[in-house]
């Protein structure tokens, strides 16, 4: 049987400027999340996080993101987000001037884990997620699907 993705919920993430920890070709660094809007299948507001990012000489970023959510009625849910985003160097360049692209033209992928005691939404406890990113000047936006 084929897994299959249902939408759960769409994130629109705000962050802030990196904070580099190693600025190398081959370097750490922290993007804040400064807050933002959960909707779709659920609504509420992002809780502050980070973003914790390692980049590569090809321009690859590979994704940790630890931030949490909470959903109006419900309570907390905290989001582990591992992911990768990587295109050609053009595209690469262009998003790290906060210019607008194409999402097709690059790869933004994450696999989300839920983590919650708020009643209505322990079955989030259980799930596998994954998330289609789009990176904007000021703004993440993920579309976040549950695996059944």
């Amino acid at each position: 049987m084929s897994p299959t993705l249902i939408p759960l919920m769409h994130l629109a993430v705000n962050v802030a400027p990196p904070v580099f920890v190693d600025a190398s070709p081959a370097g750490r660094r922290m993007i804040p999340l400064t807050g933002g809007i959960v909707s779709g299948g659920l609504s509420g507001k992002i809780v502050p996080g980070g973003d914790w990012q390692t980049s590569f000489p090809d321009g690859r970023l590979e994704i940790s993101a630890h931030y949490a959510l909470d959903i109006d009625g419900h309570g907390i849910v905290e989001v582990q987000s591992d992911g990768v985003r990587h295109g050609p160097p053009e595209v690469l360049a262009a998003l790290a001037k906060g210019e607008q692209v194409e999402p097709s033209r690059y790869y933004f992928r994450t696999a989300i884990r839920l983590f919650t005691s708020a009643p209505g939404l322990l079955r989030l406890n259980a799930i596998l997620a994954v998330s289609t990113g789009r990176r904007e000047r000021d703004r993440v936006l993920l579309d976040v699907f549950e695996v059944t």
